[in-house]
C-alpha cells in the first residue's frame, strides 16, 4: 500500500527506466503472441482449406476473448496485484502458442487460439492502470507512448518473425519459436518491473464494488467517446492489415510469404509515431492529437487505392502512422480521465478498442469477398468517419 509521502517514478530516474522498459517487453510479447498469426491468413486459409474471412477467425477469436479476459483481469488484479498478473498472463500465452503448433484441425486451432487471446488479456488489462499508478503524472504520456510504441515493435516482429519463417521452414516452426520468445520475454519483464507501490489491494472480492466502477465511468460522456474511438479505429486499422495480404499475393503483386511477412517492417513508423503522440499530446493537449492521427489514417486508406506498389506501402505506411498516434493518446487520455480505479476505465477501452479489432476486422472479409479492395477500403473510411465524430464529441462532453 503507498502513502501520500511516496513519489512515483519520475522521468530520469532509474525506476522509471525499469518500468518503461519492462512494459515495453511486456507489450512486445503480448503483440507478437496475438498477431503473430496476421501474415499467416493465405497460407492457413490453403492448408486447412477455408475462405478468407474464415481464416481471420484465427486472430478475431483470439482478440475478442482477449476483450472479455480483460474485464476479468480488471477484478482480479484489483486483488492479486499488477506485476504478477501480467507476468502469468504471458508466461500461459506463450505456453498456448506453442501448443497451437500441434493442432491438426480448424476447429482446434481457433480454440487454441482462442485460449491464448483469454490468457494475453492480463497484460493490456492491467499495463495502462500499472503505469498511471507508478509514473510520474509529467512523465505518464511518454511512458504510455513508449509502451503502444513497444506493442507496435511486437506486432511488427511477430509479424514479420512469422512470415520470414513460415517461407523458410513452416507456419507451425514460426510460432513455435514465437512462443519461446514469450517465455524469454516473460523472464526480462518479472526481473525489471519493480513491485507496485501505489497500488492498494482490495481484500475481498466485491462484484458490487466493480459493477459501481465500471458504471462510474460509463457514466462519464468524454470516457464512452473514447471508448467509441477505440472500438472504430482499431476496427479500420485491423481490416486494412487482415486483407491487405490477400491483395498483395494475388496478381499484379505476387508475393510470398516472405515478402508479404516483410511488409510489417512498416511497424517501426508506429513505434515513432506512438512515441511522439503521447509526448505532443502532453505538449498540446490529446484531443487536437487524437483528432489528427485518425485523419491520417483515413488518408492512408486513401492513398492504397492507387495501384502502383510504392504508393500502396506509402499508404500502408500512413495508416499506421495515423493509427499508433491515435491510439497512444486515446490510451493515455483514458487513463488521465479516470477518477480512481483506472484499471476498470483502462478494461472498458481495450474491451471496446478488441471487440473493433474482432468485429470489424472479420466483417472487412465479406467486403473483400463482395468488391475487393475499393469496398474494404470504403468499410475502413466510414469506421474512420464515425471515429473522427466521436472523437470531436468529447469536446462537448
Amino acid at each position: 500500500m503507498s502513502t501520500s509521502a511516496e513519489m512515483r517514478a519520475a522521468p530520469g530516474t532509474r525506476a522509471y527506466r525499469r518500468i518503461s522498459v519492462a512494459l515495453f517487453l511486456a507489450g512486445s510479447a503480448t503483440f507478437a503472441l496475438l498477431y503473430c498469426v496476421q501474415p499467416l491468413l493465405p497460407v492457413l486459409a490453403h492448408d486447412f482449406g477455408v475462405g478468407a474471412a474464415a481464416s481471420s477467425l484465427s486472430l478475431s477469436f483470439a482478440t475478442a476473448l482477449l476483450a472479455l479476459a480483460i474485464v476479468g483481469a480488471a477484478m482480479v488484479s484489483e486483488n492479486l496485484g499488477r506485476r504478477g498478473l501480467m507476468f502469468g498472463s504471458l508466461v500461459l500465452a506463450a505456453l498456448l502458442n506453442i501448443a497451437v503448433t500441434a493442432a491438426h484441425s480448424w476447429p482446434t486451432l481457433l480454440v487454441l487460439r482462442a485460449l491464448e487471446g483469454f490468457a494475453l488479456g492480463g497484460v493490456p488489462a492491467v499495463a495502462m492502470a500499472y503505469l498511471a499508478e507508478e509514473t510520474d503524472p509529467r512523465g505518464l504520456g511518454f511512458s504510455m507512448g513508449l509502451y503502444i510504441a513497444g506493442t507496435a515493435f511486437g506486432g511488427m516482429a511477430g509479424r514479420v518473425v512469422a512470415g520470414l519463417l513460415t517461407q523458410l521452414f513452416s507456419w507451425r516452426v514460426a510460432l513455435l519459436l514465437l512462443g519461446a520468445g514469450g517465455l524469454a520475454a516473460a523472464g526480462g519483464f518479472i526481473a525489471l518491473a519493480p513491485p507496485s507501490r501505489h497500488f492498494v489491494r482490495t481484500r475481498h472480492f466485491d462484484t458490487r464494488f466493480h459493477l459501481s466502477a465500471w458504471a462510474g465511468h460509463v457514466r462519464r460522456p468524454a470516457l464512452r467517446w473514447l471508448f467509441a474511438v477505440g472500438f472504430l479505429v482499431m476496427g479500420a486499422f485491423v481490416a486494412v492489415y487482415n486483407y491487405v495480404g490477400f491483395r498483395l499475393m494475388a496478381p499484379p503483386y505476387s508475393f510470398n510469404q516472405r515478402e508479404l511477412g516483410l511488409i510489417f517492417i512498416i511497424y517501426l513508423f508506429g513505434m515513432g509515431a506512438a512515441s511522439i503522440a503521447g509526448a505532443l499530446a502532453d505538449r498540446i493537449g490529446p484531443r487536437l492529437v487524437l483528432t489528427a492521427g485518425i485523419a491520417i489514417t483515413a488518408f492512408g486508406v486513401l492513398v492504397t487505392l492507387l495501384q502502383p506498389l510504392p504508393l500502396l506501402l506509402l499508404g500502408i505506411v500512413v495508416v499506421t502512422v495515423g493509427f499508433f498516434t491515435a491510439h497512444s493518446v486515446a490510451s493515455g487520455w483514458v487513463g488521465s480521465l479516470a477518477a480512481g480505479t483506472k484499471g476498470h476505465a483502462a478494461s472498458l477501452y481495450l474491451l471496446f478498442y478488441y471487440l473493433g479489432s474482432s468485429i470489424d476486422g472479420s466483417a472487412g472479409g465479406w467486403f473483400w469477398a463482395a468488391g475487393g479492395w475499393p469496398l474494404v477500403a470504403a468499410f475502413t473510411l466510414a469506421l474512420l468517419a464515425l471515429g473522427l465524430v466521436a472523437t470531436l464529441g468529447t469536446a462537448t462532453a
